[in-house]
């Protein structure tokens, strides 16, 4: 008996345009006047949370190695949060993130770096290229744009967080010149 090749599995892009349809859809549902409105967002409701209960009772069957492969798939992570079923802590997600997009900061000539969190609030220290820390210039230098992705990257990875915002960084060390170092009098 010949073996059933598995199901082809949706590529990234095709799961985001599905989600972003289903968002579309949902607005349209939410939007609609009358007794068919409410209906239809229970059945979505109870849909989601039986899915999630569903999710919920495979996470409990698995061991410990599969349940981390699975919380690192990022559809299967995203779904895992928005249940609350998360495995691993909001902290280390969001420190997750941040390391991997370290190497692309980087890139540009800067550096995040994961300092913790505080309450709800994700604390990162970000430097812009030249040595210029988080509070260098708000226009078109594209630190903003670093500060952004970042910011998103946090959230999506831990969403229960509330913020992202910087740790300021300490001030670099005046130079002192030697000869004003010495005491008085001294030959």
């Amino acid at each position: 008996m010949a073996e059933a090749a598995a199901p082809a599995r949706l590529a990234d892009l095709d799961v985001e345009a599905r989600l972003a349809r289903l968002d579309e859809l949902l607005e349209e549902v939410e939007s609609a006047p009358g007794p068919a409105t409410r209906a239809a967002t229970d059945a979505v409701r109870l849909l989601t949370e039986v899915y999630g209960e569903a999710l919920a009772r495979v996470l409990d069957q698995a061991d410990a190695p599969l349940a981390e492969r699975l919380a690192d798939d990022e559809l299967l992570g995203h779904l895992l949060v928005l249940h609350d079923i998360h495995p691993e802590p909001p902290e280390d997600r969001a420190a997750r993130a941040v390391e991997r997009l370290r190497p692309a900061v980087r890139e540009r000539g800067g550096d995040v770096e994961w300092a913790g969190v505080d309450g709800d609030v994700a604390r990162v220290r970000l430097t812009s290229g030249g040595g210029c820390g988080s509070g260098c210039g708000g226009g078109g230098g594209g630190g903003g744009d670093v500060s952004a992705a970042v910011r998103e990257a946090v959230l999506a990875m831990a969403p229960e967080l509330t913020a992202v915002e910087p740790v300021p960084e300490a001030p670099a060390p005046a130079f002192v010149p030697l000869t004003t170092l010495k005491r008085r009098g001294a030959p």
